[in-house]
């Protein structure tokens, strides 16, 4: 047996046990870094610190706090907040008071919040502010089980008339009551710590299902100590690493991060605002941090936007640049893979050199100077946009899971990552393809199932621990998985051909600089067709360059010189693809799609079909007049 499978086959039970172990380990080492206004309120925010036993003073008061309340192993404790310290230090008191966290987004509706609190029969809200606990409190008369709101911001969160004695209390108050509950019962939390077992539920996460009720997953802690093990185990996170952690850590991926930092102790700097992002990688200057494609995206049209406002001479050496960092990522991505170098010719690495003092290096400073690598998950990443990265030096591994199957399953293996894939197996973890494409997975990280969804369950959750994942792909003959699209997104046209439009649209983003959605419909049509919506900052930067200067988006997408604008980036995406995927025709959508809307889940991906019922009379009007009409 290797020793990554021992490493991963002794874990402990638990995350609060590897936390416990952590701060006695390195009690005076930083574990946290969070951002607070500065004393004038002007400026830029003032960054502070908790040590390891810092914070393991707050979560055992937050546990305990919770068991003063009379909350029980496994019962659910909701948490709905933005990415912020408090989230961390109150998922990990949950944990450690044996409890269960149930994850809200905080752009999550009313209605859907109640529906998740009262599915889970969560018995304590930890709500980040007014906003949140007034969800709750419109809801309560249908949550007879939620015993307690506690608020982490308490400006105007302060109990009603109406509101149950005690309902309402602020997360300090929660702390002070478990600090006063531990000098009674000093073991309280490590006893409920010790008492955990591998199979007891730890997260329950509803996904954000594009039609219908979300489900909720069931994820014991096993996986989470299975998690921190396995990712610290493929060599992508060391001790001395700084992570900047601004993902939704209401999404599955956010709790991965925070698993296998505590496994390996290195700092984590938390602030979720993602205004605050290029304002705060020069300060925080980390070694590693995870996004979504579309981060990576919107830098890219930022980056071309930039150079293209500079002038003609200016965008030219941007679009040379462009093409040496792709030819020599390409390059050397073989070489590596042949030979075990990244080497590349001669000439080329001289190229590369000018484009790096005149491109890339202010791109590597923009991101804090200090980058290692980025961990790309959620969505599929456009290959060139990660081509153009790993030519300027910022290496995005790219990766791939579920909520299912704990968020890691796949990741690309350091300075043998290959762009366009999801790199290798977790530690432990199992794949095959299945005869129609799609990928199954068998592992530690497997959920237990659908909360109350024991039929849902059965649907994807083989007897033998094969996991369906809905997902298409293949898989390289050294072990590379190339997702190609979602099984249930595939469209067959008219006349039989099989599209994946994912595949379209990420060519599409890699091309165009101004896009910042497109969605490529054509299942049972003749013909594909296209919604795009822009990149407003982009696109208004342009508008200001071409006589449009002033008009709103809505006005500069419907003008003729925006519509040839980006006709000219569909001719040139349809002319590396078959026949069959060309996009024959395009709409500019009005306003770009979002969460608010419900066309985005909050982890930024497409949800197909609540656009195609949003626009389907502009989807309808591309094919008037068409023979299938």
């Amino acid at each position: 047996m290797s020793d990554t499978q021992t490493l991963i086959d002794s874990r402990p039970p638990s995350v609060a046990t590897l936390f416990i172990d952590r701060v006695a380990a390195t009690p005076d080492g930083e574990a946290y870094r969070y951002p607070v206004p500065s004393a004038s309120g002007q400026g830029p925010d003032d960054w502070k610190s908790l040590t390891w036993a810092q914070a393991a003073e707050r979560v055992h008061a937050i546990a305990a706090g919770l068991i003063y309340l009379g909350v029980r192993p496994e019962e659910r404790v909701a948490l709905a907040s933005s990415t912020r310290v408090e989230w961390i230090l109150a998922d990990l008191g949950v944990m450690c008071a044996g409890a269960a966290t149930t994850t809200i987004y905080p752009s999550t509706n009313t209605e859907e919040s109640a529906f998740i609190l009262a599915d889970s029969d969560s018995r304590v809200l930890i709500a980040e502010d007014a906003a949140q606990l007034s969800k709750a409190r419109e809801s309560r008369a249908d949550l007879p089980e939620l015993a307690h709101v506690v608020v982490i911001d308490p400006a105007g969160a302060e109990p009603v008339e109406g509101d149950p004695e005690g309902w309402v209390l602020t997360l300090a108050e929660l702390e002070a009551r478990g600090a006063e509950h531990l000098v009674k019962n000093p073991d309280a939390v490590t006893d409920r710590v010790a008492a955990i077992t591998p199979d007891q539920l730890a997260t329950l996460i509803y996904t954000s299902g594009t039609t219908g009720r979300p489900k909720g997953v069931r994820l014991p802690h096993d996986n989470w100590s299975y998690m921190a093990k396995a990712t610290v185990a493929t060599g992508l996170i060391t001790e001395g690493d700084v992570q900047y952690l601004w993902l939704p850590l209401a999404h599955v991926f956010g709790k991965v991060l925070t698993s296998g930092q505590i496994e390996v102790g290195h700092v984590t700097a938390v602030d979720g605002r993602v205004d605050k992002i290029i304002e705060n990688l020069p300060v925080v200057q980390p070694t590693y941090m995870a996004a979504v494609p579309r981060i990576f995206e919107k830098v890219y049209n930022g980056v071309a936007a930039k150079a293209r406002a500079g002038g003609g001479a200016k965008y030219k050496i941007f679009q040379w640049a462009a093409g040496v960092a792709r030819e020599y990522a390409t390059v050397s991505q073989d070489n590596f893979r042949r030979t075990g170098r990244a080497s590349v010719p001669f000439a080329l690495g001289a190229k590369h050199k000018v484009a790096d003092t005149l491109v890339f290096a202010k791109i590597r400073e923009a991101f804090g100077g200090r980058l290692r690598a980025c961990v790309s998950g959620s969505a599929a990443l456009a290959p060139d946009i990660g081509l153009f990265f790993s030519g300027a030096g910022i290496h995005i591994l790219e990766g791939y899971g579920l909520t299912e199957s704990s968020a890691a399953s796949f990741v690309n293996p350091g300075e043998a990552y290959r762009t366009g894939t999801v790199g290798k197996p977790l530690p432990g973890t199992e794949v095959r393809i299945a005869d129609d494409g799609e990928i199954l997975l068998r592992g530690p990280g497997l959920m237990e199932g659908y909360h109350r969804l024991p039929e849902k369950t059965a649907e994807v959750l083989e007897s033998d621990g094969w996991f369906h994942t809905g997902d298409i792909g293949e898989l390289s003959q050294d072990g590379y998985l190339r997702i190609t699209d979602r099984k249930k997104d595939l469209i067959k046209t008219s006349g039989g051909k099989y599209i994946a439009p994912a595949e379209v649209e990420g060519q599409f983003k890699a091309v165009c600089p101004f896009v910042s959605n497109i969605l490529v419909h054509g299942a049972d049509r003749n013909f594909c067709t296209a919604l795009i919506s822009l990149d407003e900052p982009t696109i208004l930067g342009w508008a200001e360059e071409n006589g449009l200067g002033g008009k709103p988006y809505a006005d500069v997408v419907a003008s003729p010189q925006a519509v040839e604008l980006i006709e000219g980036y569909v001719n040139r995406l349809n002319e590396g693809l078959q026949r069959w995927q060309t996009i024959k025709k395009f709409r500019l959508l009005p306003r770009d799609l979002d969460i608010e809307h419900g066309e985005l889940t909050p982890s930024l991906k497409l949800k197909r079909p609540v656009v195609e019922r949003e626009y389907k009379d502009l989807i309808d009007d591309m094919y008037a007049g068409s023979r299938e009409a």
